[in-house]
C-alpha cells in the first residue's frame, strides 16, 4: 500500500457522536475540501441509514470510516494530534485559531499522519482526551450564539486546511521537513507518561493523596516540545535509571 502524504494523511476524528446524520454531514464537508480519512470512536449508531442521507454523494468516505472503540486507536501513529476546544481550560493549553490550524496541518502532513478531533455534539472533548493533544484549535463563533453544529465546525477547519494546501508554495515547510528524526507517536507518549508518573509517585516527588494538576501540567510541557524518537528514547532511559535509585 502506497504511503499517504499530504492531503491524504489527514484523519477527521469524531468522537462518540451520538446522531449518525452528524456523520454524514461531517463526511460531505470533508469531501466538499478533498479530505477523506474519517475515524469514529464509539459512534452511538453506525452505520446508519440517516448518515447516508445526509452524506449526499459522499458515501464513499462512510465506506471507508475506521471504526475504533477508543480514541488511543484512532490517533495511533499521529505525529501531530489537535483538538477542537470550545471554551477555556483551567489549565491553558497552546491554541490556534483555524486558520494557524489549516497552516500548522499542511505543513506537517507530509511527513506524518495528523489528527483533527472532534467532540460530542452536547459536550465536546473531555479534559483527559484534550490532555492527548499537541494543540487545541478554537472557533471564534459569536459570543451570543456560539452553538455550532459539528458538521459546520468540521467544515470551517477543513476549509481552513485546503486554503493552506491551495497556498503551500507560500508557506515555510523547512522547520519539519530537515527535522532528523521523526517525531514520538502519541501511544509512545503515553507509555512515556506512564512511566514519567510512575517514577514521580516513586520518589515522592507526587503524592498520591494530593496529585494536584502535576501531570497534567507536564503532559502539557511535554506536548509543547513535542520529542522526536530520540528524545523520547534518553528520557525513558533517564527515568529508568532514577527507577534503580529508588528501588
Amino acid at each position: 500500500m502506497a504511503t499517504k502524504t499530504g492531503i491524504d494523511n489527514i484523519r477527521v476524528v469524531l468522537v462518540n457522536t451520538s446522531h449518525p446524520g452528524n456523520i454524514g454531514g461531517v463526511a460531505r464537508a470533508m469531501k466538499n475540501m478533498g479530505l477523506s480519512q474519517l475515524y469514529l470512536v464509539g459512534p452511538k449508531r453506525f452505520p446508519a441509514d440517516e448518515a447516508v442521507w445526509r452524506a449526499a454523494s459522499a458515501d464513499d468516505i462512510l465506506d471507508n470510516a475506521v471504526v475504533t472503540e477508543t480514541l488511543d486507536e484512532a490517533i495511533e501513529g499521529c505525529g501531530l494530534i489537535i483538538g477542537t476546544s470550545a471554551r477555556e481550560r483551567r489549565i491553558p493549553w497552546p491554541l490556534f485559531d483555524p486558520r494557524q490550524c489549516g497552516e500548522k496541518v499542511q505543513q506537517e502532513s507530509s511527513s506524518h499522519p495528523v489528527a483533527l478531533i472532534f467532540g460530542r455534539e452536547d459536550r465536546g472533548l473531555k479534559n483527559e482526551e484534550l490532555q492527548k493533544c499537541h494543540y487545541h484549535v478554537h472557533i471564534p463563533t459569536n459570543e451570543e450564539y456560539s452553538s455550532l453544529n459539528l458538521a459546520a465546525a468540521v467544515q470551517v477547519v477543513s476549509y481552513e486546511v485546503r486554503m493552506a494546501f491551495l497556498a503551500q508554495g507560500q508557506l515555510d515547510r523547512s522547520v519539519i521537513r530537515d527535522w532528523d528524526i521523526e517525531p514520538a507517536s502519541n501511544k509512545e507518549m503515553e507509555h512515556f507518561y506512564g512511566h514519567l508518573e510512575s517514577t514521580l509517585l516513586g520518589t515522592g516527588f507526587i503524592d498520591p493523596a494530593t496529585p494536584r494538576q502535576t501531570m497534567t501540567r507536564l503532559r502539557r510541557l511535554f506536548n509543547r516540545i513535542r520529542m522526536d524518537k530520540m528524545e523520547l528514547a534518553m528520557f525513558r532511559g533517564i527515568l529508568s535509571g532514577i527507577d534503580k535509585l529508588t528501588k
